[in-house]
């Protein structure tokens, strides 16, 4: 896949997941979407997510994991991608370090 079309494609689904969350999550906990990940060949895209309280991320990946179908489902009907990609949510642990550290007020921090 051309590195231009994976970018559009992680693009769309990212902002399509955010979507797709804020209709269908509960409110215990705020996901937030922070990035999406081709795969190379395209056939998978690892959408990234932050949990806030950090105490519900394990609630929150067993609900986008039940959810993966109908988000699947949501990206047929609001995105035009061929090959539709296999969708898996992950925690972004890149985000999560980064917050450590403004907590700590190491680079980035203020």
């Amino acid at each position: 896949m051309s590195s231009k079309k994976n970018e559009r494609v992680s693009e769309l689904v990212a902002h399509e997941a955010a979507r797709f969350i804020a209709l269908a999550a509960s409110g215990q906990s705020l996901i937030t979407v922070t990035r999406a990940l081709p795969s190379a060949k395209g056939e998978r895209v690892t959408v990234f997510v932050s949990v806030f309280p950090e105490s519900e991320e394990a609630p929150a990946l067993a609900f986008l994991a039940r959810q993966r179908e109908s988000f699947s489902d949501h990206l047929k009907a609001h995105a035009r991608i061929v090959p539709l990609p296999r969708v898996d949510f992950e925690i972004d642990l890149g985000e999560k370090h980064r917050r450590r550290l403004e907590e700590l007020g190491g680079p980035g921090g203020n």
